[in-house]
């Protein structure tokens, strides 16, 4: 597939974790990858290598998801170093557990700056910059539907990703663009396990009547079927990919 033809993909927070699988994925579907990172430079560039390694069309781009001038420096960079783009994965977040009236002001602002604001500018970009017929995918969590104590910062941050998310698939009338989001459930990640007892985990694992923990690549599979032509009656969706734990 020559340059010119090939389909450019942006996976944000992609370093590692899910997003690193959705990446992986994603290039193994043919698409030329953006890999987005904040901090995590190495895990990004050996990322980049692996994916190179194996004949992918893959660069690795910094930006700061609170920052509004990072984020549009970002598509700005995949444009330039890829091509126009075709499909966004918004997978950039931080989540941050503790009882609401314990939640200082700073871990609220900061939540709502990554989670919330850049999910928003990312949307904001695509709608503009994006070749109809693309696709936009967020990531937003099955722990709305859980309710559990401790996610009601976290929880609320998804809650407006979701709401984005519907209302952007109805303002892009006319491009063919589908917009949807992902929720997993429990994902068996290095992010997810740090600082779980074997007992928390154990637990989390069997609230699924699948009595397991996602993997990265059951919600990469997902994400690809969204980006492909085969997702394409997809539209203003909440896929909860979580093996039915709510």
């Amino acid at each position: 597939m020559s340059n010119a033809t090939q389909k450019v993909a942006l996976v944000t927070g992609a370093s590692r974790g899910i997003g690193a699988e959705i990446a992986r994925r994603l290039a193994a579907d043919g698409f030329a990858v953006a890999i987005n990172y904040a901090n995590s430079a190495a895990a990004a560039e050996k990322l980049v290598a692996d994916l190179r390694a194996d004949g992918a069309r893959v660069t690795a781009i910094q930006a700061d998801m609170a920052q509004p001038e990072q984020v549009r420096e970002l598509f700005a960079q995949c444009e330039q170093q890829l091509g126009s783009l075709d499909v966004l994965v918004n997978n950039a977040g931080i989540m941050q557990t503790m009882p609401l009236a314990d939640t200082p002001d700073e871990l609220f602002e900061r939540t709502f700056a990554v989670n919330v604001q850049g999910v928003f500018g990312c949307l904001r970009e695509a709608a503009k910059r994006m070749n109809d017929g693309g696709r936009i995918i967020n990531l937003s969590t099955s722990a709305l539907a859980l309710k559990m104590p401790g996610y009601a910062v976290y929880n609320a941050s998804k809650a407006a990703v979701e709401a984005m998310t519907q209302v952007l698939a109805k303002e892009l009338r006319g491009r063919q663009i589908t917009v949807n989001a992902v929720a997993p459930g429990p994902v068996e990640t290095e992010l997810f396990l740090d600082g779980k007892t074997v007992e928390i985990v154990q637990r989390l694992a069997h609230m699924s009547p699948l009595e397991r923990l996602g993997q990265p690549d059951d919600i990469a599979a997902v994400v690809s079927f969204l980006a492909s032509t085969q997702g394409g009656w997809v539209n203003g969706q909440i896929l909860r990919a979580n093996g039915g734990i709510a």
